[in-house]
């Protein structure tokens, strides 16, 4: 008795004739749940490179206090580019909620400047820095380290937040005594510069100072 022939749907048949269909499955389809998401489900995947999103700190106050710090050595610098940077968990930064895309030329970009008005006073940020120095374990001269907000201001940094201020020290090479004088610095000026002029938005500015200053110009190809 000969085998019984596999008759094959008109649809199947036609598709094999006509157009050499190669990857058709005979059988019954699988769908490996491991590649494929629920039916109905979001795609949940960040883009490449996408950061944490930034806390949003109390903003300007009309009187700052002096807030309290991470533990004193808790905190641990890193080095990028030979360059000493925050710690992480310690400062992770955190943007002002006075400053937005769509308000840049009443705040940021205004003429006559922002940072002067929205600044704490030194008497405030002058204990929080010596408190700040022992969370970092740091023992250099007070007057070479710079207590830095890592969102800037004039980027639309938190003024008093602590999540978005640490103590700084001098660049490797530097003259002790010389003051503070720091490579971040100009990074942040020209951030600001292409903000305001439209190269990049505010977002993209903040994101790269939080993620790496040493490499934020590269990163948003401004260098």
């Amino acid at each position: 008795m000969l085998p019984a022939r596999r008759v094959l749907p008109p649809a199947l048949l036609t598709c094999l004739l006509l157009t050499g269909c190669s990857s058709v499955q005979l059988g019954n389809p699988t769908t490996s749940a491991s590649n494929s998401p629920a039916a109905g489900a979001p795609a949940t995947s960040a883009p490449a490179g996408a950061g944490k999103a930034i806390a949003m700190g109390a903003g300007p106050q009309k009187h700052y206090t002096v807030q309290q710090q991470p533990p004193a050595g808790s905190c641990h610098y890193r080095y990028e580019h030979g360059e000493p940077l925050e710690d992480r968990t310690c400062t992770p930064g955190a943007i002002s909620p006075a400053v937005t895309q769509a308000n840049l030329k009443s705040t940021i970009c205004r003429k006559g400047g922002y940072t002067s008005g929205v600044r704490p006073s030194a008497y405030v940020t002058g204990k929080e820095k010596r408190l700040n120095a022992a969370s970092y374990g740091y023992t250099g001269r007070m007057a070479d380290a710079e207590y830095d907000h890592l969102i800037s201001l004039q980027l639309g940094g938190d003024p008093n937040d602590p999540r978005n201020l640490w103590i700084e020290p001098a660049d490797p090479g530097h003259r002790q005594g010389a003051g503070v004088n720091n490579k971040k610095d100009p990074v942040e000026t020209k951030l600001h510069t292409a903000v305001c002029s439209g190269q990049i938005t505010l977002a993209a500015a903040q994101q790269a100072i939080v993620t790496d200053w040493t490499t934020a110009l590269i990163t948003l190809h401004l260098s």
